[in-house]
């Protein structure tokens, strides 16, 4: 008998639950989209995106995802024939990369593995091997949505500086974005990309990037850039429908202002960077004391390495891909598929899976998921050390302690 009626959970890495105020605020008639309203709405989404980046630099809006922000910050930095270098540290990072190629850029990669974060030495000593100073820019994942590794931001930027070199430091923050502490002005961050769609907690369908002053500079001399992805006047317009290429993607933008006002005028991005922290160590303390009695593991072995929006784990045998089944059917609860782990098709690629933390998500709701998912391995009889339930409400505890 299936248990999956009610509300279903979806614990997947992006689309994230949305709020119902983010809902209500979009379930309502399109506005002028040539004055009035609007316009209000566009400037404050504006400056509340570079709020939530904590950046004073400039940002354009795309009706895209993230691939769409990805190839925008391409085409607007590079021409064809300049060198970036690619820091790959799963499977989003590499993707990045492909598509710079794919665009006439020459990509030189160093490669982490899928287990383990950019290592800031390594980039060190490539960089200062570049005595032409001919990469342009360094491409940065700050979270793996596959691996769930998180790069440390501020130290890549540290080793550009103590190579003496001029790259751009460009970074992916879809995944991390309204979840993971980040200070794009702070850390010399020049180009920022994200979504709507994850910490954000809107649906699917715009894009952003950020960009410094030394990005712009650079953009000038671009020969890539097209009509449509052109950054310029989405970041300075003097008509509404520049901010977005055209017709005002309305209801996203309805959507998005709540959601920003939720994210920095009522919770505070701290509380939400430490909401997040305290709702992944529960999700660790689950898998490692499951890992004591079982074939599971977390994908990143060192806590600090660790994505606060999604962990990435292994239930070998197959045994990650018959409970995802088994959540999905039997108790409403999805969640991600392991995305690079293994070669499609192969045993290997059931083994893993993927659990999300991110944007508008409490204590019940990710206890809830680790209790099904405890529920599941015993219908399945899948080996699991006890009191991965009892180990996860222990650090909700501890996180409520210490707000």
């Amino acid at each position: 008998m299936s248990l999956a009626q009610g509300r279903p959970y979806l614990a997947i890495p992006g689309p994230s639950t949305m709020p119902d105020r983010v809902l209500a605020a979009m379930h309502k008639p399109a506005p002028n989209i040539y004055e009035g309203e609007i316009e209000e709405i566009a400037a404050r989404v504006a400056a509340n995106l570079r709020r939530v980046a904590m950046s004073s630099s400039h940002v354009a809006i795309y009706i895209a995802n993230g691939h769409g922000a990805w190839e925008a910050s391409i085409a607007n930095v590079f021409s064809r024939g300049d060198k970036v270098l690619s820091l790959v540290t799963g499977r989003f990072g590499n993707i990045w990369a492909l598509n710079a190629a794919a665009m006439g850029v020459e990509v030189e990669r160093l490669e982490f593995g899928l287990k383990s974060p950019a290592d800031p030495a390594r980039v060190e000593e490539t960089l200062r091997a570049d005595k032409g100073h001919e990469i342009k820019a360094v491409l940065l994942t700050h979270v793996d949505t596959a691996t769930s590794v998180r790069n440390d931001v501020a130290g890549i930027r540290a080793a550009i500086d103590a190579a003496g070199h001029p790259a751009l430091l460009m970074v992916d923050c879809i995944a991390s974005l309204g979840c993971d502490e980040f200070r794009m002005d702070d850390w010399g961050v020049d180009v920022m990309v994200a979504a709507s769609q994850k910490g954000l907690m809107v649906p699917p369908g715009l894009g952003f990037v950020w960009f410094s002053d030394k990005a712009l500079e650079a953009s000038r001399s671009s020969n890539m850039v097209t009509p449509y992805w052109n950054w310029h006047p989405r970041a300075f317009p003097e008509f509404v429908y520049q901010y977005f290429g055209g017709t005002s993607p309305t209801h996203h933008l309805f959507g998005l202002d709540e959601s920003l006002k939720m994210i920095l005028d009522e919770e505070g991005l701290p509380h939400i960077w430490n909401r997040h922290a305290a709702l992944a160590r529960a999700v660790w303390a689950a898998f490692e004391t499951w890992g004591q009695g079982g074939d599971l593991a977390l994908n990143i072995a060192e806590p600090e390495f660790r994505a606060h929006s999604v962990t990435a784990a292994r239930i070998g045998g197959g045994g990650a891909e018959r409970l995802r089944k088994w959540l999905e059917t039997e108790a409403g609860v999805t969640l991600g598929i392991g995305l690079g782990m293994a070669e499609p098709g192969t045993p290997e690629a059931d083994d893993f899976l993927r659990v999300a933390h991110m944007g508008h998500v409490n204590a019940h709701m990710t206890l809830g998921a680790l209790a099904t998912m405890e529920a599941g391995m015993q219908a399945l009889n899948i080996p699991h050390g006890r009191g991965g339930i009892a180990a996860a409400a222990g650090e909700i505890a501890k996180g409520v302690a210490q707000a």
